[in-house]
């Protein structure tokens, strides 16, 4: 277990880190001896295909590089949630270059690997051939392949004479394994001229692509041009990158910030279904999910204002909205196979609560009355779904929580309660922006006070010594989960809670544990965690270890995402959990909470240590705008808010409440 007192280290951790901070708003790994072999992975996505690159360097300096290919809409039989075809190749085009006189590459030095704009880049050095060679490798943002660019750069005295390697490998899958049949994959280079002798200062790119498609579905081989595909990629990152800017004194969490970004937004796939955003790992792709998508990740996108990213939340949303029905049955858990099919082992996690959640809160932020009036039916059927579950106690009962059996959550959990509490608020601004009968808003507003003091009564409780939540009946173990109620604006036990959160029993070098007492812990309750402290008007502890958690996440041993889990999934860069690491900025440093389709209230939670912070280029409430927050003489602080035409200030005291309307 980490003792607290190493959390304090900002200035060493970074020092100690593997990695660092760049100047162009990246991160670089200097490689040394120091520190070897070391060994990453990361996974990276287009709309067709997705790519965990496995990479590392070895105890000689060589560089280790295995390409995990995914093919989300390349269907495998059985076409279940796993069902992506899926390969692993070693293949490497610089092993094939040939010297003069017939010899290989052997003596390859690998210098620096850094990620910059969604592109992987390795600079080495080939000590035999008195070459340097960058490689980079990116996944097409729109076809399914990924692409290596190689750049090798005389800087010798001499002339260096090089063979390039002209290939073209092609594989067949068998056809009865694929849902249309035989799937072809292709493993090719494209050089400029077979051979080349570079003179002192001269250089030679080439590229190579791994890609696949289905003949029964129409496609063929595909010739990219690595050039554009590079430039596509980088823009679109730029693009990511160029909204909801955060500006604080704390450069690694901006940087973690802008990087979650990308993994939240890369991760949607353009399935016969629609666009649907998917967690990734290997495992979960052309499907959606009540936890991961619709609670997770969806209210993000319309701050960031990325169009696609809400043209998946939208049509994720939808496709939940199929299976509303009068018998009151659940709504499966998954909706699989490009929306062909659905996966609920777990029964009841209480989807119904995380759909009314995230879909109440993304239409008041999207601030779009046609979504909202499509997606109103949806929000209604699920906040009745959870009314009819409640317990003679008033809280909600499910079969499971997310984490579907993995621990114990009884028969009544903390968290489906608690997001059925915030869905029946948001609720309440719904029915104003939409026109419904102020009576149907009265009502859920009582609903929502029922179900606060119900929550209180039926989870509150003194757990190994603190005053905080049980989550479910008979627990007597601290959880990670009982920092829900603060994130929904349930602070009765706060300090008790924060207290527990942050205690040896449950915060680690890696986080927040699951359970007391066991080895394993899932980033999204860290996360959750974070922002439920800053919502929770607990500025300095949350900002102490959001730093130490973001230095560990972008700058340590496994780089640069928030992660799902260990010792499940080996920590894969699932892509929702970036989206909940982004929403620790909006909606707990900022304390931004949605109200209407044009207000919001603002709790700005600005720490001790800091005298100011920006969020900029905020796309949200049919508005682009910028918060501007700054320390005033006399423990009070500035907030203004500008959308380009004007602007509005407020002097507040810290952790009041600011209710704007655009």
């Amino acid at each position: 277990m980490l003792v607290l007192a190493s959390v304090h280290a900002s200035a060493e951790e970074s020092a100690d880190s593997r990695w660092q901070l760049t100047d162009r708003g990246g991160i670089r790994w200097e490689v040394a001896e120091k520190g070897l072999p070391h060994y990453d992975h990361i996974e990276m996505s287009g709309q067709q295909v997705s790519i965990v690159l496995r990479y590392g360097v070895e105890a000689d300096g060589r560089l280790m590089m295995n390409k995990s290919m995914v093919w989300p809409m390349l269907r495998t039989i059985p076409n279940n949630t796993h069902a992506s075809l899926m390969r692993r190749f070693e293949w490497d085009a610089v092993r094939h270059i040939v010297l003069r006189g017939g010899a290989r590459i052997s003596q390859e030095k690998v210098e620096s690997i850094e990620l910059h704009q969604g592109v992987l880049t390795v600079s080495s050095r080939l000590g035999e051939a008195g070459l340097s060679l960058t490689r980079t490798y990116f996944p097409s943002t729109t076809l399914p392949l990924l692409v290596e660019r190689y750049t090798l750069l005389n800087d010798s005295k001499g002339s260096v004479a090089l063979e390039l390697p002209r290939e073209h490998t092609v594989f067949s899958t068998p056809a009865d394994q694929g849902v249309r049949g035989s799937y072809t994959l292709v493993c090719k280079t494209d050089v400029p001229q077979p051979s080349v002798v570079l003179q002192p200062g001269q250089s030679v790119e080439f590229s190579a692509s791994i890609q696949a498609y289905s003949e029964g579905k129409g496609e063929h081989e595909l010739t990219p041009r690595a050039g554009d595909e590079e430039k596509a990629r980088r823009e679109l990152v730029d693009d990511w990158q160029g909204s909801l800017i955060l500006e604080s004194p704390d450069q690694v969490i901006d940087r973690m910030f802008a990087f979650s970004k990308i993994r939240a937004s890369e991760s949607i796939y353009q399935t016969a279904g629609g666009p649907m955003h998917g967690p990734g790992g290997e495992s979960y792709y052309a499907a959606i999910w009540a936890n991961d998508q619709a609670e997770y990740v969806n209210p993000f996108f319309p701050f960031e204002g990325y169009e696609y990213g809400c043209q998946s939340a939208l049509n994720s949303y939808l496709h939940f909205a199929r299976f509303m029905n009068d018998e009151w049955k659940p709504i499966p858990s998954s909706i699989i196979a490009e929306g062909q099919d659905i996966w609920n082992g777990a029964g009841d996690r209480g989807d119904a609560a995380m759909i009314a959640y995230g879909a109440s809160r993304y239409v008041l932020t999207r601030a779009s009355t046609s979504e909202a009036r499509q997606l109103w039916p949806l929000i209604q059927w699920c906040l009745e779904y959870c009314h009819r579950k409640l317990l003679p106690e008033g809280v909600v009962a499910s079969d499971h929580d997310e984490l579907e059996g993995r621990f114990p959550a009884g028969k009544a959990n903390l968290c489906t309660s608690s997001l059925y509490y915030d869905a029946l608020i948001s609720a309440t601004y719904l029915c104003r922006e939409l026109g419904e009968p102020s009576s149907l808003a009265g009502q859920y507003r009582r609903q929502a006070q029922q179900l606060r003091s119900a929550i209180e009564t039926y989870f509150g409780a003194e757990v190994e010594g603190y005053q905080t939540y049980r989550y479910y009946e008979g627990n007597d173990v601290l959880r990670s989960w009982i920092c829900i109620p603060l994130c929904m604006g349930i602070t009765e036990r706060a300090q008790g809670t924060i207290q527990a959160l942050f205690s040896p029993r449950l915060w680690t070098e890696n986080g927040m544990l699951t359970q007391a007492g066991s080895q394993t812990f899932w980033d999204r309750s860290t996360l959750y965690a974070l922002r439920g402290v800053y919502a929770a008007g607990q500025p300095d502890k949350a900002t102490e270890f959001l730093h130490f958690y973001s230095n560990a996440r972008l700058l340590g041993e496994h780089v640069p995402y928030a992660i799902e889990a260990w010792p499940e999934g080996s920590q894969r860069h699932l892509s929702a959990e970036s989206g909940l690491y982004a929403r620790i900025i909006t909606e707990g440093l900022f304390g931004i909470r949605p109200t209407g389709f044009h207000t919001f209230q603002l709790t700005p939670q600005l720490p001790s240590a800091w005298n100011q912070m920006k969020l900029r280029r905020i796309r949200a409430f049919g508005s682009c705008f910028d918060i501007s927050v700054l320390r005033l003489p006399g423990g009070r602080i500035s907030v203004e808010i500008s959308d380009g035409t004007r602007t509005k200030t407020y002097k507040i005291k810290a952790g009041q409440t600011i209710s704007h309307k655009f």
